[in-house]
């Protein structure tokens, strides 16, 4: 008698939700700081912090969640993801109905809560997707649609954030409930159906070798350490550029309305999209060195221009605008700088890919524990902007952009130099 084949289409339609949750709660973090800066009076590296705990969750969490992937598998190890990210956005939820005094506070703890879900939800959806897709063609497929939808949540966030806050002087957590209640609602459902279902465990292939062995044989290769610093560099020029621009025009010098800086950073995140798209058709053909090097040079091009140009030059981009509840797209008149950082997003959108397949060329066994190292090191999407946003307290939005520069020239830097493979773990020192 012939077995019937289960059918994975619920599971499958959870695992992209949470792909998408991933992007929608992480970029809710960065705009959050307007709504930060209107309800405490706190300075841009204090509104930047909700992001930074965000991101130090990863440096907390990110080896730890590997090895309880381990202990307890994939389908345990998500629904303990989802309750922590329903937790986390509830604290965050809270800190909307608490005293001014304990709210900053709060809303910190709910964000280094949502942060463990993030980093616990990274490990585990790609893996589960492309196991719920039978692997091959078809689950790398699903890993494809999984990944859109995460751009395009991550596109819709910011824009979202910007039509709940309409004045951004007046801001306040309240404002934001709305996305606060469908991720709590996302993450209640996702729950309940994984909890319902069965579903098959993708393989855990446990090391001969203790961990913090392999980690440090990992660190012996030159071009691996250099990458590990790239990951932890590029992470922070990809949140910061953005995040720092929605602080930049809905501040009191420049004063644009929070739903046009919205629909600008969500272009930024389009663009991100766009280039994936193009990186991902052109990847067999261009190598990822060169796709590196040119990406992290034009990209610090647009930022030195950014840095050098005067904001009082407008140009016209093309951005979202509301009417009462509904959306329309149109034209509007923003400073040249922004329209320059925007375009960073087509630069960013190819490099976590680069740098990873760089950086673990040679490595053999050491592999996975590269990939541990690597999630450990996002924390330089939350400690980055931070500083970038100390330097535009000290000193003015244009020059904290200097931070992102010396990212950038460091990456270009690595794309040239610093990945170059002098030894590899199955051979000899390779000759220059």
């Amino acid at each position: 008698m012939e077995t019937k084949k289960q059918n994975y289409t619920v599971p499958i339609i959870m695992m992209i939700l949470l792909f998408g949750m991933i992007a929608f709660v992480t970029n809710l973090a960065a705009p959050m700081g307007v709504v930060l800066k209107a309800q405490f009076g706190v300075n841009n590296f204090q509104g930047m912090m909700g992001n930074a705990m965000n991101f130090i969750a990863y440096a907390i969490m990110g080896i730890p969640g590997g090895i309880l992937l381990q202990k307890i598998g994939y389908k345990k190890t998500a629904l303990i993801a989802v309750v922590i990210g329903f937790v986390g956005i509830g604290i965050q939820y809270l800190s909307g109905h608490t005293g001014q005094g304990s709210a900053f506070t709060i809303y910190l703890l709910g964000a280094l809560v949502a942060g463990f879900s993030m980093t616990l939800l990274n490990t585990v959806v790609n893996p589960m997707l492309n196991t719920l897709g039978g692997e091959g063609k078809k689950g790398n497929q699903l890993l494809q649609v999984g990944s859109s939808f995460n751009s395009v949540l991550a596109t819709f966030t910011p824009a979202f954030v910007g039509i709940l806050i309409g004045e951004a002087t007046k801001a306040q957590i309240t404002d934001i409930f709305p996305i606060m209640y469908i991720a709590m609602g996302v993450f209640a459902l996702v729950f309940f159906v994984l909890l319902a279902v069965k579903i098959p465990e993708p393989s855990i292939e446990f090391a001969k070798e203790p961990l913090k062995n392999l980690m440090a044989g990992a660190m012996k290769f030159r071009h691996f350490v250099f990458g590990a610093i790239a990951i932890f560099v590029y992470v922070g020029v990809e949140v910061g550029t953005p995040g720092t621009l929605y602080l930049w025009l809905t501040d009191t010098s420049v004063g644009m309305g929070a739903e046009i800086v919205g629909s600008l950073v969500a272009t930024y995140w389009l663009l991100m999209m766009i280039g994936r798209l193009v990186g991902a058709s052109i990847g067999s053909k261009v190598s990822s060195k060169t796709m590196l090097t040119v990406t992290s040079f034009v990209g610090l091009i647009l930022v030195l221009l950014a840095i050098i140009l005067k904001p009082e030059i407008m140009v016209n981009m093309p951005v979202f605008k509301t009417a009462g509840s509904s959306l329309s797209f149109g034209f509007a008149e923003v400073p040249i700088n922004a329209m320059l950082l925007v375009l960073v997003g087509l630069c960013t959108s190819i490099m976590w890919g680069g740098i990873f397949n760089l950086a673990v060329e040679g490595l053999g066994k050491y592999v996975a524990a590269a990939s541990g190292i690597f999630m450990t090191l996002v924390v330089g999407g939350g400690l980055l902007p931070l500083a970038q946003n100390a330097v535009a307290d000290a000193a003015g939005f244009q020059p904290s952009y200097w931070v992102p520069l010396i990212g950038l020239a460091y990456l270009l830097f690595y794309a040239l130099i610093g990945s170059k493979v002098t030894k590899r773990a199955d051979s000899a020192e390779v000759k220059a």
